[in-house]
């Protein structure tokens, strides 16, 4: 046992009044750890503490026993005896008794009680005998609201857990234990304390069912209490507190719903509110009452019946809360429920459930009566008021949503309802219903009334909603001997002539769209009924599906019908994939699927291709076999135009192509991978691009002049099916890519006797006998396309000859052979293993082989002199070094940096200081030395195009690309590879600035320092705020004259504005503020771009809060800034320049 004088220190802190509350706190822990590890047992503990928990010193005796209370509370997994819990129970109940003489004690008290209380037994726990004598000393001396907010929950925390594990050993206690709950929580007002006392009364409620007993006679009183909380309702800001007050909300609409005993008061109290001006009351109030009616039972809830059709008739019918919304479906209603509707038609719904007789209170509702029975005002949709359209609406949401409560309820909708809207659509009905026949031959006239249909179209719907609930149900009802089911089917084939034949009037514009909207859902509504409550025969479901798709094929031109009707077919799609029927899917399959994929490849100009596409998209991506079926028909439509396209070069086709390629590669291959498990698609895809490229190449015998935008949309396609394949299957592909490659002579590539590929000599604008240049380009930017999207697993057969083609591609201008180059400097394996080494490549032999090729030499080889450790190119392959070559190359270095950053490689040193060599490029410098026997003369503008490049070669570095070298493509990524190059590259760039002598240099440097710091992120910056932002200064100040650099201007001032707001940047902000602030007043004048006004006027408001010494002496220049940008043509600058002046007129 550890020896007292080395822990009694911490008990000593805990009661010092000086100690602070993080020190309390350690000392605890340091006590609980001890005892924990059996250094200490409690029994000695308490002895020891005795002159602590005895003084006549109150403070002090307080702090020891809550020094004790937090000790056992953390031993609640430590097992103690009977005796030691006994004894610990005793003395924190009797601190309990004797609480009005002792009520410093009284918080240590409860702790202790509650860490004792929520033991499990198979430490050891209190009994029940020690847990009711602590339950009546809570009830007879513990005046819980007189306490503090912190006691007060501590006090209910207690009693909950009494109530949760120790009930049968207070239930005896009554009317005392509920009168003194009813005590204890009467008048409390803290949200925290609120939540267990909602919790309390449920569990009351919970412990003492039953209509008699103590909660019988004490139900008033205590709901007397809960009432006075409804509704929840903070006065703090909207928001601040919004998902504290929805728990808060819950809480108590649980405690009103936990007892029937409730039920005289909470009705009564819930209506009430019900006429409250406050919207919130009445959302609530609506909320509160489903879920009660659901606990309270039928019988309570019928007496109220009446009242409660009364409210929602209320809050629907007389004084609606819809709105009309701007995103609603072109339906000629368009309105939005609010809140309160919603809420109003979910009880409609669970009391209809509830309570049998409830409909006939609906049903029999004189002005619902009436309604019914006028419809013929509302037959010409153009011609009803917008307060009358609500009124259908609402009528309609009632009717509906009765009839999807349950069977029972959709009869007696549909038997008192329906027979009425059929005679309004203008049916001539020949025998009754129940005869279950209607003459077929009696029709409607074109233009039905619209009230009509549109009650029709929406009780079809609630029917069939209800229909498929009930069939996915284990036990459902007859359908057919419902009548709802009867009086569907007698005029099935009727109603599916009506809605077509909306589809096909002539009804004005103005009114189209509603009959159009009407007419389109009643068939989908038709074609998706449950085959177990409406078997609709085939030969109407093909009938449905071939006017729909009829319109999709062929109605281009009236773009709502032709929406509405794809829509319809895509929910169809989904029904009968969700809730598979043989039948339907194989009519669907014939009918629609197959129609609609004809349409990829007819040249049918009535439907433009982009909606044909749409179409086939949609459509497939409702089940895994349409999706096959499209990509199959899709990709037949590309192998056939990608030939036609690059033989004949027509534009209509090559459009037609490149939209096709893009819709298979940005929808139908993400689908594919989204889905899983279909990797032969995107493969076989693949392989054929290259055998139509091999055919066409083989067939042509002239130039062939590829437009752009087909390259690109073949590029794109290529690099996601690629990308979406396995190491077997890329493999695969790249092969039959090189064997395309290798079959020809386009690529500037010419044979050895060894049958190795090894580089032309001849300029490479020279075209070949044989396949044009553009071919050459065409087939490299495939190619290239392949190997960006290769995983780093994948195998790269010939290396040296893809490596050659790249390097003699991008010496020529060709960028998509330096995205490649970057790829695969990033993916290639750093040793080779057990690969062939004759076949496959390994990375440090590509660098090697790179850097020969560019410039006669291994990187290795730096000649004697070259102190920056780049790369020589004294040597490089060019016959003359012209300004072109060379761009091209530092596009390359760009490039390949990338690919060799991200996956952290130390080969990047050199490229980069090449790079800075080009940056800083004149007559002294050392990379102009080593062209200084092949360059004659560079005029100045010349050296500025080569400097600039090389500054935006690190953005090319640092940025995130779309392209290539990002996790699409499976590149390699080392953790925070940017932060590692920034603080690399940092002190080389600071060090370069501080010491040229040359501004246009200096301009350059800044230029690369500002992409480097641009693209690293925000974290890191602020973190080395202090080191650069006079960097970001010089940026501003060097840069800003220069138009074409506006972005790198707005992005740098965005730092800035982070380094002013941000707490890790303030010190460097307060140290430059003079600086910061002379560079924001001159930017306030910036005419390049309106943003950086802007941002700079909002920055000088961010420096306002900069501590006074520093900002005062610059306070009469901001304000004159801050005038001037009063005039400014853009009226948000002058609004920012107002809260500039504000800001700093405030500064006294």
């Amino acid at each position: 046992m550890g020896d007292s004088i080395h822990w009694i220190k911490h008990v000593e802190l805990h009661v010092n009044s000086s100690a602070t509350p993080s020190q309390q706190v350690a000392s605890v822990d340091a006590v609980a750890a001890l005892l924990k590890n059996d250094l200490l047992t409690l029994e000695v503990l308490v002895r020891e503490m005795e002159l602590y928990l005895t003084t006549t010193d109150n403070i002090i005796r307080s702090r020891g026993i809550l020094f004790l209370a937090d000790v056992v509370a953390q031993l609640t997994s430590k097992p103690l005896s009977d005796t030691t819990i006994h004894s610990l129970i005793g003395f924190f109940t009797e601190k309990l008794f004797v609480y009005q003489a002792d009520w410093k004690a009284l918080r240590g008290a409860i702790v202790g009680c509650l860490a004792l209380l929520r033991r499990k037994n198979i430490v050891g726990m209190v009994n029940e005998c020690e847990a009711k004598a602590v339950a009546q000393s809570y009830l007879q001396h513990l005046e819980v609201q007189s306490l503090g907010h912190y006691d007060r929950k501590l006090s209910f925390q207690l009693m909950e857990c009494l109530l949760d594990r120790y009930f049968g050993a207070i239930q005896d206690l009554a009317d005392n234990l509920v009168h003194g709950i009813c005590e204890a929580i009467d008048g409390e007002r803290d949200p925290r304390c609120l939540l267990l006392v909602f919790r309390i009364v449920e569990t009351v409620a919970r412990v003492y069912p039953g209509d008699s007993g103590p909660l019988a006679d004490y139900a008033e009183e205590l709901f007397e209490i809960l009432g006075q909380y409804f509704p929840i309702h903070f006065t703090h800001p909207k928001g601040e507190d919004s998902g504290k007050r929805e728990e808060l909300s819950k809480a108590l609409m649980m405690a009103f719903a936990a007892t029937p005993l409730f039920e005289p008061f909470s009705i009564p109290l819930l209506l009430e509110k019900l006429s409250s001006s406050l919207p919130l009351a009445k959302a609530e109030s609506l909320k509160y009452l489903s879920f009660c009616i659901t606990k309270y039972g039928s019988e309570r809830i019928a007496k109220h019946a009446g009242a409660i059709w009364s409210s929602i008739k209320d809050v629907t019918y007389i004084n609606p809360h819809s709105t009309l919304s701007q995103e609603s479906e072109p339906d000629g209603m368009g309105f939005q429920d609010s809140d309160i509707m919603m809420q109003a038609y979910a009880l409609l719904q669970e009391v209809s459930r509830e309570c049998v007789d409830f409909i006939s209170l609906v049903i029999g509702d004189k002005d619902i009566d009436l309604f019914m029975n006028s419809l013929d005002q509302y037959k010409d949709i153009g011609g009803i008021s917008l307060q009358d359209k609500q009124r259908l609406h609402v009528v309609s949401r009632i009717l509906s949503t009765c009839a999807k409560s349950s069977i029972l309820l959709c009869n007696k909708v549909f038997e008192s309802f329906f027979q009425l809207l059929v005679n309004s659509l203008g049916l001539s009905v020949a025998q009754q219903f129940e005869n279950n026949h209607l003459d077929e031959n009696s029709f409607c006239p074109d233009k039905p009334n619209f009230g009509a249909l549109y009650l029709c179209v929406e009780l079809l719907a609630a029917c069939r909603c209800l229909s498929v609930s009930l069939d996915n149900c284990t036990s459902h009802p007859e359908f057919s001997h419902q009548i709802c089911y009867s009086m569907v089917t007698c005029i099935l084939k009727l109603l599916m002539k009506v809605f077509i034949s909306l589809l096909r009037s002539d009804i004005a514009d103005n009114e189209k769209n509603g009959y159009l909207f009407y007419g389109v859902k009643g068939l989908q509504i038709l074609a998706t009924f449950p085959g177990s409550f409406l078997p609709v025969p085939k030969a109407l479901y093909d009938n449905i599906l071939l006017e729909l798709v009829s319109i999709v094929a062929s109605n281009g031109n009236q773009i709502a019908l032709w929406k509405l009707s794809l829509k319809a077919l895509v929910e169809i799609g989904f029904f009968i994939d969700k809730y598979p029927d043989h039948e339907k899917v194989a009519s669907f399959q014939v009918v629609v699927v197959e129609k609609i994929v004809s349409l990829m490849s007819s040249y049918d100009l009535a439907i433009p291709i982009s909606l044909k596409l749409q179409s086939a998209f949609e459509i497939g991506m409702t089940n895994k076999d349409f999706m096959l079926r499209v990509a199959c028909g899709l990709e037949q439509s590309i192998y056939t135009n990608i030939s036609a396209a690059l033989l004949d070069e027509n534009q209509v086709t090559v459009e037609l192509t490149a939209k096709l390629l893009d819709t298979y590669s940005q929808k139908v291959i993400p689908w594919f991978i989204e889905v899983g498990g279909l990797e032969e698609i995107p493969r076989k895809f693949a392989l054929n691009i290259w055998d139509k490229i091999e055919n066409v190449m083989s067939m042509s015998h002239t130039p062939l002049k590829i437009s752009s935008d087909l390259l690109v949309a073949t590029m794109n396609a290529m690099k996601n099916a690629v990308a979406s394949c396995s190491e077997r299957s890329q493999e695969m592909i790249i092969k039959k890519a090189l064997g395309v490659i290798s079959s020809g002579s386009s690529i500037g590539l010419k044979r050895s006797s060894s049958g190795c590929c090894i580089l032309k000599e001849e300029s490479s604008h020279q075209t070949p006998s044989g396949n044009p240049l553009v071919t050459s380009e065409w087939v490299t930017s495939l190619f290239a396309s392949v190997v960006i999207a290769l995983r780093p697993q994948t195998s790269i057969p010939k290396g040296k000859m893809i490596l050659q083609i790249f390097i003699t591609s991008l010496l020529d201008g060709h960028i998509p052979s330096a995205h490649a180059l970057g790829s695969l400097v990033n993916k290639l394996p750093s040793g080779t293993m057990e690969m062939n080494t004759s076949e496959i490549l390994d990375l440090n032999e590509a660098l090697d082989m790179i850097f020969h090729i560019y410039s006669g030499t291994s990187c290795n080889s730096v000649p004697p002199g070259n102190d920056y450790s780049g790369i020589n190119l004294s040597c490089l392959r060019l016959k003359t070094a012209t300004v072109h070559s060379l761009t091209n190359y530092i596009i390359g270095l760009a490039w390949i940096g990338k690919g060799l950053l991200m996956r952290g490689h130390e080969r990047l040193k050199d490229i980069t200081m090449t790079l800075l060599g080009f940056v800083m490029f004149n007559h002294e410098s050392e990379v102009s030395k080593q062209f200084e026997n092949e360059i004659n003369v560079y005029d100045e503008k010349d050296v500025h195009q080569l400097m600039q490049c090389a500054g935006d070669a690190f953005r090319v570095i640092m940025s995130d690309s779309l392209e290539c070298l990002n996790r699409t493509y499976h590149a390699h990524m080392k953790p925070l590879y940017k932060q590692h190059f920034f603080c690399t590259i940092k002190p080389i760039l600071l060090s370069l600035v501080v010491n040229t002598k040359s501004s246009l240099i200096r301009s350059m440097l800044y230029r690369a320092l500002a992409h480097v710091v641009i693209e690293t992120p925000l974290i890191a910056i602020l973190g080395e705020a202090k080191k650069l932002v006079p960097a970001l200064l010089g940026c501003l100040s060097q840069l800003k004259d220069d138009a074409s650099v506006k972005e790198i201007i707005y992005s740098i001032l965005l730092i800035v504005s982070a380094i002013l707001v941000e707490k890790i940047g303030r010190e460097a902000a307060v140290e430059n503020a003079p600086g910061i602030a002379n560079q924001l007043i001159e930017l306030t004048t910036y005419s390049h771009k309106m943003a950086v006004r802007e941002t700079a006027l909002q920055c000088l408001v961010a420096m306002s809060e900069l501590p006074h010494s520093r900002i005062y002496p610059l306070k009469k220049q901001v304000l004159l800034a801050a005038s001037r940008a009063l005039d400014d043509p853009r009226r948000s600058v002058r609004c920012e320049a107002c809260k500039c002046r504000r800001a700093w007129d405030s500064i006294a």
